[in-house]
């Protein structure tokens, strides 16, 4: 497996982690930065250097959780209190769900981005102008034609067959002094690596999957650079 996906498989797992981490409304400004690191990250492998703004359109960070999603974060961190274990044991299960359903989005959107970036579609000079919105349209759509219950049945063993999801989340994405921090592949502890090289090996026995997904992915760019009217 090449060593650039095992970078979006690391972030991907990275992402995961994010609702882990027990204080209100931080758990969404980690995702941010895991996410935009994420693409930073690919693009400095090939050389390039995006504006903010490509690179936050580039990670999705304009796609924010609603109130409804922001509350529901908020509860949980509140279940880390003592309360009752049953109390604990329901909202862990939500706590997994929300791992799986935001590594399978990174996964796939990490995946794409290599691809993109493989194919050049995104250079020095279209990522200053409207590419990135382009690829980031192709991207979405793909995604949202594919069936992804079989990578995320596969997500959901990882994430439950790990003991240690509180503690390393809190590890991987907060520093004790300083606060939140963006993971380093390299430096992480052994459970967030071995998720990340079992991660690895679920891509490569899904290998037909994410070669469909391309193929989403290039039709709907193609449709995005057809000039209007045609």
């Amino acid at each position: 497996m090449p060593p650039s996906l095992a970078r979006v498989a690391f972030h991907a797992v990275a992402a995961g982690l994010t609702p882990l981490i027990p204080v209100p409304f931080l758990d969404d400004y980690a995702l941010r930065q895991v996410r935009e690191q994420a693409v930073r990250d690919q693009l400095k492998e090939k050389g390039l250097k995006a504006p903010d703004k490509a690179v936050a359109l580039l990670a999705g960070s304009n796609e924010a959780r609603g109130l409804g999603g922001r509350l529901m974060s908020y509860l949980k961190a509140v279940a880390l209190f003592p309360v009752r274990k049953v109390f604990r044991k329901v909202f862990f299960v939500l706590w997994v769900k929300d791992c799986v359903d935001l590594t399978s989005v990174c996964l796939h959107h990490g995946y794409l981005l290599h691809h993109a970036l493989e194919r050049g579609d995104l250079d020095a000079a279209s990522l200053q102008g409207d590419a990135p919105r382009k690829v980031q349209a192709a991207i979405l759509a793909a995604c949202q034609e594919v069936d992804a219950r079989p990578i995320n049945q596969a997500l959901r063993r990882l994430f439950r067959s790990s003991r240690l999801l509180m503690a390393e989340a809190t590890r991987a994405l907060l520093d004790p002094k300083k606060g939140p921090r963006v993971p380093d592949r390299e430096g992480e502890s052994a459970e967030v690596k071995s998720l990340t090289d079992r991660l690895l090996q679920e891509l490569w026995e899904e290998r037909g999957y994410f070669t469909a997904l391309e193929g989403h992915y290039e039709r709907h760019l193609q449709s995005n650079l057809k000039p209007a009217g045609r």
